[in-house]
């Protein structure tokens, strides 16, 4: 009977169901106790219990013998684990995460002969974990996080060579790693981060063949790193630590690493040129060691670069001009150094978010394209360098010494552009002159209508003023016009031809007609019609009272277009989860009700329009592409969308599908919840980072919400649609759930009594997040707890 909003108590008399095997309340709005007669029952063989809001102690008294499946995550459990659960001969899966428990982990747990899953994560348990255990169990998973487990981590964890998920971080465990973690061929996800554990990794743990996710953050952890690495590993954080020596030139062939994080360690030696080579890469953080000698000049397969964070160190020389080459690179800190010689103009042409190149011994001018506010703190402590403008906060440039050899230069090229400029005019004029009336007037407009329509082209084009602008962007302006005389506005963008960017923002216009004129959902952008002009392209939307998200989310300002007065109203909580619903709706559709699945590719919240209710819709479809059939990646030319939103495998690969709008959508998720930017995660460079970085280091999660918004009525809903939102930006595309998915958790965050009975209207069935399989092997573990509890 799982998800059938059952409420109420447990009665006791399920002690006369004596030929109960299997009974299953998860999911429902259940309160008080777990009666002690349900652990009477001699023929109960599963007893889910999960997601409920049943409370108090776990019965101590267990006589079902025949017990094969124990899950009781995610209550308000308290006291000790049962010392009789260590006598369930049949016992296989035991999941008790997210309760309240305290207490030791019984001995007995550790000599079952059927134990493969053990999951006791988030709860108080104390003392240390029976020295053999694993070594009488298949054991195939054992996660133990945030707790305050005591002593070493026992050798026997892998005896039967079985295991393949490790997680014990946030704990207080201590001692050498086991030698015969080395030798667990089967092990995929490993995280012992932030524990007392000392000396080196076994040699084999590095090079387990199956291991694709590798935690050794913030311990005491020693040695060097290996020659060879697994060659599934994709993630290794191992900050915080004492590791040394060189960064081997063998590391070339850790062909698929996406996130290496060496923060705080004491490696030393130069960073070798081999380390440009790895094609996969996306995030480097190698700050806070001992490096030293001068960069490479060449940066071989840096294409999937965003993050290059080598600051603290005494790296000397150079910066190499070919890093600012680097195609997708967001975030460069090379901050104290002892960099010297001119800043490379090429760093001038990245579009960086976060740019530190404080404290080294760099001179000459900043590159003009550097000189704005957003970099006014990127070069301080560099005495040698100047800039034109003093906001810079540097010496003002000199320009005297260098005016008279270049004075001959400088006359020829300004008498060059004078006549080039004379007769480009000339030409303009003739051609203005020659088409002006036939712009206007010959060029008959092309009206392409998707809806029934109060207005005519010429309502429209009669709008295209200069005072009728809101906003503008790379492919034009866009107006607010009044198109007739009740006042109804319209949402106009005006993509103008431009022979440099003609089949760029041709494709865009194609994208926008061809989908939108196809598509009608409440929480989509309703495109009404579609002007072709021979100067221009109009494209006519229903306009939307309330701007986007990322106005109302990020405080900027605000002006009513009708009365011009500052709107300082904050977006509350259940504003926001409106607003993440209807998004949330819109996707679905997109995803899974049309012909062809259609991916948006520029999830974000300024491209979440809302409209006089604040009903959330989705718009810009530029970048919008059909899929042949759902889950199929096709390959794009070229990355597209903006930074903080940009899925990793996309900036790696070019081959996407609906998971790349799954992580955009995630971090729309962590904007909502902690009111922070997309590019705003300190120094983890991007949204994502900076929270999976916060769970990592232990923080509470409310910490990290946004002060504006939570209290105490909202904290428990806020702090699930943030760990929802760290789910939806897991690494791995596979480990991510999908947009229905997400909209189920969503509308049981919104309404704890969601009826699932009455969900025809939604047609989407509710997935148990936590039990999905595919998510094993999530990079970022620990928070599956997705299915919002009632409270």
């Amino acid at each position: 009977m799982p998800q059938t909003n059952l409420f109420g108590g447990i009665p006791e008399t399920v002690s006369g169901m004596e030929s109960l095997e299997c009974l299953n309340l998860g999911v429902n709005p259940l309160t008080g106790k777990i009666p002690a007669s349900i652990f009477a029952l001699r023929n109960l063989s599963e007893l889910y219990v999960y997601k409920t809001n049943v409370s108090g102690s776990i019965p101590q008294a267990v006589s079902a013998t025949k017990l094969s499946v124990i899950h009781l995550s995610y209550n308000n459990l308290t006291g000790n684990i049962p010392e009789d659960f260590g006598k369930l001969k049949n016992l296989s899966s035991l999941s008790l995460q997210y309760n309240q428990l305290s207490g030791g982990i019984p001995e007995g747990i550790g000599r079952l002969p059927a134990l493969s899953d053990v999951r006791l994560s988030n709860n108080t348990l104390s003392g240390t974990i029976f020295p053999d255990f694993g070594k009488f169990s298949p054991l195939r998973r054992f996660a133990a996080s945030f707790n305050k487990l005591t002593g070493a981590l026992p050798e026997q964890l892998c005896h039967g060579s079985t295991l393949f998920s490790l997680d014990v971080m946030y704990n207080n465990l201590s001692g050498e790693l086991p030698e015969s973690l080395g030798n667990c061929s089967t092990l995929s996800f490993v995280m012992l981060n932030n524990n007392g554990f000392t000396g080196n990794v076994p040699g084999g743990l590095w090079m387990s063949r199956n291991l694709t996710a590798l935690g050794l953050s913030v311990n005491g952890l020693s040695g060097e790193l290996p020659e060879e690495l697994s060659p599934n590993l994709t993630r290794i954080e191992m900050r915080n630590n004492k590791f040394s020596g060189k960064l081997p030139t063998t590391v070339s062939s850790w062909r698929n690493l996406v996130v290496f994080d060496a923060t705080n360690n004491l490696l030393s030696g130069t960073v070798p040129t081999e380390l440009t080579e790895l094609p996969s890469l996306t995030t480097l953080l190698l700050s806070q060691n001992e490096l030293s000698g001068i960069l490479p000049t060449a940066i071989v397969s840096w294409k999937s670069l965003t993050t290059l964070n080598l600051s603290h160190n005494r790296i000397s020389g150079p910066i190499p001009s070919k890093i600012g080459l680097l195609p997708v690179l967001v975030q460069l800190d090379l901050s104290d150094n002892q960099l010297s010689g001119l800043i490379p103009p090429e760093i001038g042409q990245l579009n960086v978010q976060r740019l530190n190149l404080s404290s080294n011994r760099l001179s000459g001018p900043v590159p003009p394209k550097l000189e704005n506010s957003a970099y006014d703190t990127s070069f301080l402590n560099n005495p040698g360098l100047c800039a034109s403008n003093s906001f810079m906060k540097l010496n003002v440039c000199n320009s005297q010494s260098h005016r008279s050899s270049k004075t001959n230069r400088t006359l020829i090229v300004i008498l060059t552009i004078a006549a080039a400029m004379v007769i480009v005019l000339l030409v303009l004029l003739m051609i203005r002159a020659s088409r002006k009336n036939r712009d206007r007037f010959d060029s008959t407009p092309k009206l392409t209508s998707f809806q029934r329509l109060n207005f005519t082209e010429s309502n429209i084009l009669s709008g295209l003023d200069e005072l009728n602008v809101i906003g503008s962007g790379g492919s034009g302006k866009v107006y607010r016009i009044i198109v007739n005389p009740s006042g109804d506005a319209v949402a106009v963008k005006r993509i103008s031809n431009n022979r440099k960017s003609d089949e760029k923002l041709e494709k865009q216009f194609v994208a926008e007609v061809e989908i939108l004129g196809k598509i009608k959902h409440l929480n989509i952008i309703k495109l009404l019609c579609c002007i072709s002009c021979e100067n221009s392209k109009l494209l006519v939307y229903e306009y939307m009272e309330n701007s986007s998200l990322d106005h109302w989310l990020h405080k900027k300002k605000r002006l009513s277009p009708v009365s011009g007065v500052a709107n300082n109203m904050i977006l509350d909580w259940p504003r926001r989860m409106q607003i993440a619903l209807g998004a949330a709706k819109g996707l679905c559709y997109m995803h899974n009700d049309c012909s062809q699945p259609i991916i948006h590719r520029d999830v974000k919240s300024s491209n979440i329009l809302l409209d006089s209710e604040f009903n959330a819709k989705i718009a810009d479809f530029g970048l919008a592409r059909m899929l042949a059939k759902p889950g199929e990646a096709v390959s794009m030319t070229g990355v597209a969308g903006s930074f903080g939103y940009l899925a990793p495998e996309y900036a790696r690969t070019t081959r996407v599908n609906e998971k790349i709008d799954v992580y955009s959508f995630g971090v729309v998720l962590l904007e909502l919840t902690t009111g922070r930017e997309a590019n705003d995660g300190d120094e983890d460079m991007c949204l994502a980072d900076w929270a999976w970085r916060h769970m990592q280091d232990g923080k509470p999660i409310s910490d990290a919400l946004d002060e504006e918004v939570k209290d105490e009525s909202n904290v428990d809903e806020i702090s699930n649609v943030f760990k929802l939102g760290i789910f939806c930006t897991a690494t791995l595309p596979s480990t991510r759930p999908t947009v229905k998915e997400v909209l189920q958790v969503l509308l049981k965050c919104s309404n704890p009594l969601y009826n699932v009975e009455k969900k025809s209207q939604h047609k989407f069935d509710v997935v148990p997040l936590l039990e999905n399989a595919k998510y094993e092997g999530m990079p970022r573990s620990d928070f599956h707890a997705l299915e919002c509890k009632t409270y």
